[in-house]
């Protein structure tokens, strides 16, 4: 595999949208996986909603339609307002590498039961179970999720501290 650098300078970045779907007891929704990555120290990792940018989508768009696929809730768009934070850099995923970025909303509901029945394949094979976890849980946990830096963004978004410009995350891989 190339250096980070040498992926960082070759390739255009990979971009995802991501939802912070946050339920009204401020816990955000996150789905456990099997991480593919063949040089990861991990097994398991737990992520946001949220996947690729389909050509001709914008990242509200692409955002939307994950939040759709992968937990049954259908919103336009437009409701998910601007970007709160990113993230960027070079991973092997195992099933993919290069440069990625992710882009993250954020969305509040006062509940929602997930149906994972829109799961592409790939999902559906590296999916273990999902949960609500709180801050708290989120500052405790000794499990790896990502982004980094998840629980002190989501303490800000809960108590209604949305940024102006997205926060900047470090990445995780």
């Amino acid at each position: 595999m190339s250096s980070v650098a040498e992926l960082e300078d070759s390739e255009e970045p990979r971009c995802s949208a991501r939802v912070l779907l946050v339920d009204g007891r401020d816990r955000v929704l996150l789905y456990k996986s099997v991480v593919t990555a063949p040089d990861s120290e991990h097994e398991t990792l737990w992520n946001t909603v949220g996947g690729g940018v389909e050509p001709g989508e914008t990242t509200a768009e692409a955002a939307a339609r994950e939040l759709r696929e992968e937990t049954g809730l259908s919103v336009p768009a437009d409701v998910l307002g601007s970007i709160v934070a990113t993230t960027a850099g070079a991973a092997d995923l195992g099933v993919v590498r290069g440069v990625f970025r992710d882009d993250f909303f954020f969305y509040r509901v006062a509940a929602h039961e997930v149906d994972t029945s829109g799961f592409e394949a790939l999902e559906a094979s590296t999916f273990v179970s999902h949960a609500w976890w709180s801050v708290a849980e989120l500052e405790a946990t000794t499990e790896w999720v990502v982004p980094n830096g998840l629980a002190a963004l989501l303490r800000e978004l809960v108590t209604g501290r949305v940024p102006d410009t997205p926060v900047e995350l470090p990445w995780h891989h």
